[in-house]
């Protein structure tokens, strides 16, 4: 891991980052992390620390095929991330105006246009950062291809634009044809370079073959004669649909719940129905009632020979389709009531650590449990126990038969009815029987040896 920290220059272009560290009295050469090229870039913001511990959000780190491993640019600040922020946007505009150019293959001035739009937009980011000393998030609106990562639609607004930037014209004669008072048939776009312009004017020059007419005076936006504006008309409807998903997202953060226990109440009171019906199958399968589980033994055969399984799933659908289109017509637009759940009751910091570590120790110790289970299975494919393995690769052949002879259904509903007659009266004692017998079986299988290496970190930090 390479951390760079005060005490470099770094220096962002058109389609390089380049980093310079500082020698005695004067910079050592750039390091040069490419962004224009393909290279599966990955650019975020990261953590860092003295010795490798994770405490400072003030990073960003770049990572790319040619690259043995990720490199973190450090922009240390008493308070605050904004200097990271702004680098990280700035950065990200410029690999996204390259990959946007090679996903549409954007060549010559339709390209050069493309990364001229990303760099006046970073002109005007700077320039209001500096004129406000500060940099919020609001300005990175003015980052189009940064934007339209993050908005709904913004692939489609993305290609809209490289449809513009399809008719794109260096010349002014076609618009003085037709104010001239020409009549032409055909629809045309009259798309010019304004951004590769402005940057021109300013003494930036990003492709020398592309002529322009100095003297000429070119449209400052997209001129459509007779038809919508599509790239307006793609924004329009990016601007509905962020603010469907604005308003989505409040309704998701005013339902937020602090602390285990209430997340867990109010998991337990949506899961309700599917916790009252699992505990039905279950009393039914416990065959209290002999008559009851019965019935239902009856009717999930006859489902699955008649072949009327198949609709069971389609007919819930259809149940849910309904119910939802009745709600619809029902409530007319009004606001739904809210779901009441009742509180667990408050614990203390102390109370919620204890929770949290049992809950870790569970979740430990089904990791463990899931590791055993894959530790036998791997002694029993590489035949640790011989006759336990004969016995196993007997049941696998036995059943890849049964698969290739049974029709589905069938093995299906035989997977389903044997847990549910478990414990039918005239199988409760075999059923033990047979599980114990399993159980011996399976405790009898040795798990496979593991051998933990530590792990040595011999790689130079700088």
């Amino acid at each position: 891991m390479v951390v760079y920290t005060e005490g470099c220059r770094l220096t962002l272009s058109s389609k390089a980052l380049y980093f310079e560290s500082l020698g005695v009295g004067q910079y050592d050469k750039a390091a040069q992390y490419d962004l224009s090229t393909d290279l599966k870039q990955v650019i975020k913001p990261e953590l860092t620390g003295p010795l490798g511990a994770r405490l400072f959000d003030k990073a960003v780190m770049y990572r790319a095929v040619t690259l043995e491993e990720p490199i973190f640019l450090e922009f240390p600040e008493f308070k605050g991330s904004s200097r990271r922020d702004y680098w990280l946007d700035i950065t990200l505009e410029i690999l996204l105006a390259h990959r946007f150019v090679r996903k549409y293959h954007l060549k010559g001035f339709q390209e050069s246009e493309a990364v001229a739009r990303a760099i006046l937009g970073i002109f005007r980011c700077r320039a209001v950062r500096e004129g406000f000393y500060f940099f919020s998030s609001h300005y990175k609106t003015l980052l189009l291809f940064n934007l339209a990562e993050n908005l709904p639609g913004g692939d489609t607004i993305l290609e809209t634009l490289s449809s513009c930037l399809a008719h794109l014209r260096t010349s002014s004669t076609q618009a003085d044809s037709y104010s001239s008072g020409s009549v032409c048939t055909e629809k045309q776009h009259m798309v010019y370079p304004v951004s590769l312009l402005a940057l021109r004017r300013f003494g930036l020059i990003l492709q020398e073959d592309v002529e322009f007419d100095q003297e000429a005076t070119y449209g400052s936006g997209y001129i459509h004669v007779g038809e919508v504006d599509l790239l307006e008309a793609a924004v329009k409807q990016s601007k509905v649909d962020t603010g469907k998903a604005v308003a989505a997202q409040e309704t998701v953060n005013q339902v937020k719940v602090d602390g285990i226990d209430a997340n867990i109440a109010i998991m337990k009171e949506l899961l309700f129905p599917l916790i009252v019906l699992a505990k039905r199958v279950q009393f039914l399968a416990s065959w209290e009632e002999p008559f009851k589980s019965s019935v239902f033994l009856v009717l999930m055969c006859y489902l699955f020979v008649s072949g009327w399984f198949k609709f069971v799933l389609p007919f819930i659908l259809v149940s849910l389709a309904v119910l939802m289109l009745w709600h619809r017509l029902a409530n007319k637009g009004k606001l739904v009531d809210a779901f009441r759940i009742i509180a667990p009751p408050n614990k203390n910091a102390v109370e919620q650590l204890i929770t949290l570590q049992e809950a870790i120790s569970q979740v430990e110790t089904l990791v463990q449990a899931v590791n055993i289970v894959l530790l036998k299975m791997r002694a029993l494919l590489l035949a640790v126990l011989p006759e336990a393995t004969y016995r196993v690769s007997i049941f696998f052949l036995l059943t890849a038969a049964l698969f290739i002879l049974v029709p589905f259904r069938f093995i299906i509903l035989f997977v389903l009815m044997e847990p549910y007659t478990r414990e039918m009266p005239l199988r409760r004692e075999s059923s033990y029987r047979w599980l114990r017998r399993l159980r011996e079986w399976w405790f009898g299988i040795p798990a496979a040896p593991v051998q933990l290496i530590k792990h040595e970190d011999s790689k130079k930090k700088k």
